[in-house]
Formats: C-alpha cells, sequence, structure tokens
C-alpha cells in the first residue's frame, strides 16, 4: 500500500507572507539582518536551533518565540493552499493513497490552518512538531506517520514530499521515497544533495507526473529528476 506524507508550509500552504513577516518582526527587535540568504542559511525546523544560528542568545529564545507567536497571530489566516493542491490530493486520495503530513508545526497552529484550506479531509494521518521531542531530520516524526497509516504501510513503498534538504534527509533515513518541492528554503542543488530523487516547481506538478507514471510504479531509487519550472518559492516553518 502506498503512503503519500508531505510537509505543510512551503509545500501545501503558502505560508510566505505571514512566516516571513513574524520572523523579520522578530529579528529586527533584536536589531538583527534578516533575508532570504540568512534564512535558507541557518534554517532547521527546530526554531530554537535556527533562532540561535541567527545569532538571539539563548536566554532570549521564549521572548522572541512570544514575540513571533504574537505576530503571527494577526496574520494566521493569510496562509493558503497553493494552486491545485487540493484537487491534486483528492486525486490521490482516489487513486487509494494513504495521505497525510509530517510538520515542525506546532498542533495548534495547523490544525486550524488544516480546516480553514480545506485540506484537513484529506490528510487523516498527522504528525505535528510538539508530538514527539525530535524534529527533521530526526527520523522518528516520518516513522510515528507510517504507524498510524496502519499494517500494510512500509517505508520502501512511502512518499515524504517536502520543500527543505532536512526533509529529504528524513525520508532517506527512514528509507522511503524522497521528493523535493523547490521554495525559499528548498534550492534544487540543496534539494538533490540532501537525497532528493524527484524535484517539482509544485505539488500538483509532481501529482500530476506521479499519476501519469502509475503512482506507486514510479517509485523507486536514481538521480533526481527535475518536473517543469519553479514557480514563486514557498517558505516552511518559521
Amino acid at each position: 500500500m502506498e503512503a503519500i506524507l508531505f510537509d505543510w508550509d512551503g509545500t501545501l500552504v503558502d505560508s510566505l507572507g505571514a512566516f516571513h513577516r513574524a520572523n523579520a518582526i522578530v529579528m529586527e527587535a533584536f536589531g538583527l539582518s534578516f533575508d532570504l540568504q540568512s534564512y535558507r542559511r541557518h534554517y532547521t525546523p527546530d526554531w530554537r536551533e535556527m533562532y540561535r544560528r541567527l545569532g538571539i542568545p539563548s536566554d532570549r529564545l521564549d521572548e522572541a518565540n512570544g514575540l513571533w507567536e504574537a505576530t503571527f497571530g494577526d496574520d494566521g489566516d493569510a496562509v493558503i493552499a497553493f494552486p491545485g493542491v487540493v484537487y491534486a490530493l483528492e486525486r490521490l486520495r482516489d487513486a487509494g493513497a494513504t495521505l497525510g503530513i509530517v510538520t515542525a508545526g506546532l498542533r495548534e497552529v495547523v490544525e486550524p490552518q488544516l480546516a480553514r484550506t480545506g485540506l484537513g479531509p484529506l490528510l487523516p494521518i498527522r504528525v505535528f512538531g510538539d508530538d514527539l521531542p525530535v524534529h527533521k531530520p530526526d527520523p522518528e516524526p516520518l516513522r510515528r506517520a507510517l504507524q498510524l497509516a496502519g499494517a500494510g504501510h512500509r517505508a520502501e513503498t512511502s512518499i515524504y514530499v517536502g520543500d527543505a534538504p532536512t526533509d529529504m534527509q528524513m525520508a532517506v533515513a527512514v528509507g522511503a521515497r524522497p521528493v523535493g518541492i523547490e521554495s525559499a528554503v528548498g534550492h534544487p542543488d540543496d534539494l538533490r544533495a540532501a537525497g532528493a530523487v524527484e524535484l517539482a516547481p509544485s505539488v500538483s506538478a509532481w501529482v500530476e507526473r506521479h499519476l501519469a507514471a502509475g503512482g506507486g510504479e514510479a517509485a523507486g531509487t536514481g538521480h533526481a529528476e527535475d518536473v517543469g519550472q519553479s514557480d514563486s518559492p514557498g517558505q516552511a516553518t518559521r
């Protein structure tokens, strides 16, 4: 049985504006520079580690997080599904795939977004950033998702789709097929280096090719394959 699991921010939903604004305000409050290049260079799903890398003192991380939450709370409704994602997931579901998300986002943040975007009913398997004490690229979140998917779902017949190198590294560690979506934190070269065996500019573009190739029959190993050209990049958590 085929399980297809996704990252959330920057992969299924466009959170670029809301996340960038919140992070920029935090960095400005601490007198630190912040731009796309520094974000990509220091990004990790563990927001505490990322803020340390960006220069926030360890004893002020909770203060920074409080400011981020207050700022993001003003923009949370701006998070929307990327064009074509709902239809793409409906096609995968109708083809018999088990679908879900493995995200670094907190449950209290992401669950309302699942409802607002209409993606919730299509993604019954869910592992959030506060479900486990470890984060991507640690393999445990993806292993937990496969356990939730139930008997018959094995890593080697599963796919993980994400937009960051840590997504690819997690999939490789578990033995699932890593599919990279180009984004603000996912340059094609970095995704390939992290283990991506396929690249696409969007989930919709990847699903189109995956189903055309026969769904699960398309899974396997090999060099990264590009699908189309990149459009506006998404952004991962924080």
